[in-house]
């Protein structure tokens, strides 16, 4: 009777065991098969796409305010028509008074930066980004317009001059993406090349645009503006040469010099990843060595996608 008992009790314990078995087996199935499907999505995600139009290019210029961003586009403009290109301006600032040239779409003209900052008691920056908010709401029409037109060359975004509203903002980041999936997209990030002889400014201008590049995820290149201003600026030879930017920096004793001096080798690196020209946006100094490298950018990102694939 025991013995029968005995076997009867280890009976269970192999049934037991086999299902146990059976049911760690089907838990690994199930966790390979999910690895399995994980990998594939981030392979998938992973993987680069060319924009859908790569004859254009999308030019979105950022800037402090005063550092001539505005003059910048219309001289852009013009020194593209004088190459007998096609242009696209959009402005995207909707607290500007004059933009000094004529663009193909306008802000301004789907909302009205005083109505939203009366009717929603928002100060002029709550206002600017309260505008960009709505005109995002309707991206998908303005990229419907934009793949309706297949003879451009480029398209050029003025941004608000509060550079952080839209840079740093959802519908910023939005508007830059749209526009990135259909056209290879470049930042040009325009410094008031005057204020940058002060050593501490330069730094501080250099780490915004690292920021903002590493925020947008797309290629920078750098425009000194004002180069009919000054002629022996220091600004590309700093770019260059590490040791020479920690010369001048040295020279200071203050805080914000022991800053950028301890910032400057990380940004060193940095420089080394990017193009920049000297221009002028008042005689036109510096826009063809611009042009050509917003070229050689969209071919460096073409080349680079096409070995991804």
């Amino acid at each position: 009777m025991e013995i029968e008992e005995e076997d009867q009790k280890q009976n269970k314990i192999n049934e037991l065991d086999k299902k146990f078995q059976e049911s760690s087996k089907k838990m690994q199935e199930e966790k390979e098969n999910q690895s399995s499907i994980n990998k594939t999505k981030t392979e998938s995600s992973q993987k680069i796409r060319l924009p859908k139009n790569m004859k254009t290019i999308n030019l979105i210029v950022l800037g402090m305010a005063g550092s001539g961003k505005t003059t910048f586009v219309q001289k852009l403009e013009e020194e593209i028509a004088n190459k007998d290109k096609e242009s696209y301006i959009i402005n995207l600032d909707p607290a500007v008074m004059d933009t000094l040239y004529e663009p193909n779409l306008d802000i301004r003209d789907t909302v009205k930066y005083k109505e939203v900052m009366l009717s929603n008691n928002l100060g002029p920056n709550g206002a600017i980004l309260t505008c960009l908010n709505l005109f995002s709401t309707n991206i998908d029409k303005v990229i419907s317009i934009l793949e309706s037109k297949e003879d451009l060359d480029f398209v050029v975004m003025d941004t608000p001059g509060q550079l952080e509203v839209f840079s740093w903002s959802a519908s910023g980041k939005l508007i830059s993406d749209s526009f990135s999936i259909l056209f290879p997209s470049i930042l040009i990030y325009i410094i008031d090349m005057p204020r940058c002889s002060n050593p501490n400014t330069f730094s501080s201008n250099m780490l915004y645009a690292l920021s903002i590049m590493y925020k947008m995820k797309l290629p920078l290149l750098i425009a000194f503006n004002k180069a009919d201003i000054v002629k022996d600026s220091k600004v590309t030879e700093w770019m260059d040469d590490y040791e020479s930017l920690q010369a001048v920096l040295k020279k200071k004793d203050d805080y914000m010099s022991t800053f950028s001096s301890s910032l400057s080798l990380l940004l060193a690196e940095f420089y080394k990843t990017i193009k920049f020209v000297k221009v002028s946006s008042k005689t036109g100094e510096g826009f063809d060595d611009l042009i050509k490298k917003c070229e050689e950018i969209k071919q460096k990102y073409q080349e680079e996608v096409l070995d991804t694939q």
